[in-house]
């Protein structure tokens, strides 16, 4: 299993790295943009770079399956399945905000077993393995040690369909403003969660979420000693819609923020 997961290391990484190249190279220069949905727009770049990822996995690993943003899911042979979202951020991509990334993940009998994330502007690379600690760049990260929500920096997220949505985040998102530090709201799930894990933020929470937006980065936030829940503190799955990530130690005062009645 060891050489399995040095090999699938090996893959992740460089698809990760080779995608994040191309979505570098092309800001700027997105030749077609097209809508999913009336605020979720995809970009040519979203396509290229993802059959990048798929390219290169398949053919290392051609029984596996995949699950990913653009193409959705391709049934495979093997019990791993890749979780793919070849760029999280699409919106800030399209607009040169530079805030966006490559996100894999590799799921093995329904959990998830290693993780990578890629700023491709920053070059920060973050990438876990179950049970062998988080890094950014090859350093071992941890979360913060930020121990009050009223100290606490904080992000969310807004789905698409927030504005039809009955569940739309925006009382969470009030609730918190008045009892924490800050908040941001910067457009890449993705990154969200590899910031709580490296310490930048302290917690994050959001609604509506899919397992590309959110695989790699659960893992990693947990190997870095961090704290994933659904809003009501009980087990979370990456299949999950509401997530709920902290340093673990602000984990049951946001825990109650989200349960609140009013």
């Amino acid at each position: 299993m060891q050489n399995n997961m040095s090999l699938y290391k090996k893959i992740a990484t460089q698809a990760a790295l080779k995608s994040g190249i191309c979505i570098k190279k092309s800001l700027g220069k997105i030749k077609k943009i097209s809508y999913k949905g009336r605020i979720n727009l995809v970009t040519d770049v979203d396509k290229k770079a993802e059959g990048i990822i798929i390219k290169k996995i398949l053919s290392a690993f051609p029984d596996h399956s995949i699950l990913s943003e653009e193409i959705g899911s391709k049934k495979g042979t093997s019990d791993c399945k890749w979780i793919i979202d070849p760029l999280d951020g699409t919106t800030n991509f399209a607009r040169s905000f530079p805030f966006f990334c490559v996100s894999i993940a590799l799921e093995k009998k329904g959990k998830v077993i290693l993780g990578v994330i890629y700023d491709p502007l920053r070059d920060e690379l973050f990438f876990a393995e179950e049970k062998k600690g988080a890094y950014l760049n090859k350093k071992r990260i941890s979360v913060s040690k930020t121990k009050k929500l009223s100290k606490a920096f904080l992000a969310t997220g807004f789905a698409y369909g927030i504005k039809e949505a009955k569940d739309n985040n925006i009382r969470n998102f009030k609730n918190f403003l008045m009892r924490s530090l800050a908040i941001r709201r910067a457009g890449s799930a993705a990154l969200d969660f590899c910031y709580v894990a490296c310490g930048r933020f302290d917690g994050f929470w959001e609604v509506g979420l899919h397992p590309w937006d959110c695989a790699a980065g659960t893992l990693i936030i947990k190997e870095a000693g961090g704290a994933v829940t659904k809003f009501d503190g009980s087990d979370y799955s990456h299949y999950n819609e509401y997530v709920l990530a902290s340093n673990g130690l602000i984990h049951k005062q946001m825990v109650r923020v989200l349960t609140l009645k009013k």
